[in-house]
């Protein structure tokens, strides 16, 4: 079984938090970890483009010329995809490029990164986190404490409006509850600064 140190906001080591196996011990699966992000960024796509096709075009209401005769290529409008101005053929649409894997495998997937940051020891498990009002330059005391110099991942087990609002004009740091843990968010920040009640949370709800 895992266990990691457990820090307080100064910085100082207060004791070991022991880690589920199952969720925080298992050997990483790549390929799960890379089908759950390409998943995640498809479903981040807008999908807004559009294109004219020939009913959308304006114009194009009667034939150009006559069928025959005239030495010219038939054409029977306008708006024809091969003139100038005319409809596209197959264009893009608005649509939605989301679709989901298994919940096995979505599951797979965070527990796989959650033990790398483990390996790699890239998590750092806090007691406990609060803000009695949003203050950044309070955040960034206790990222500082915490020898955060990079990109990183701040989870609470509920959400916390002070927290949230000190984190924002952070750059490079995210705030999330452990409800919003995803593979996308773990892997993109260096760090991975949870609550220890953030821990157990994930645990119960992985590990059903």
């Amino acid at each position: 079984m895992p266990s990691v140190k457990l820090f307080n906001i100064e910085g100082k080591e207060v004791g070991q938090v022991q880690l589920s196996e199952e969720i925080f011990g298992i050997e990483p699966n790549e390929g799960v970890v890379h089908e759950a992000v390409v998943m995640q960024l498809a479903s981040m796509r807008r999908g807004t483009s559009s294109t004219k096709h020939r009913g959308e075009v304006r114009g194009g209401g009667r034939k150009p010329w006559r069928q025959k005769g005239t030495g010219r290529a038939r054409a029977g409008t306008i708006r024809s995809p091969l003139w100038r101005g005319g409809s596209i053929v197959f264009g893009p649409k608005p649509r939605s490029y989301s679709y989901s894997i298994p919940k096995k495998k979505r599951r797979l997937a965070l527990k796989s990164v959650l033990s790398e940051k483990v390996i790699t020891e890239k998590i750092i498990v806090l007691e406990s986190l609060s803000m009695t009002q949003p203050k950044t330059k309070e955040m960034i005391k206790i990222l500082t404490a915490l020898n955060n110099e990079g990109k990183a991942l701040v989870v609470t087990a509920e959400e916390d409006f002070n927290i949230g609002k000190s984190v924002n004009n952070i750059p490079g740091i995210t705030y999330t509850t452990s409800e919003g843990l995803n593979v996308y968010d773990i892997i993109s920040h260096e760090k991975l600064i949870i609550t220890q009640e953030a821990v157990a949370k994930t645990e119960e709800v992985l590990s059903r």
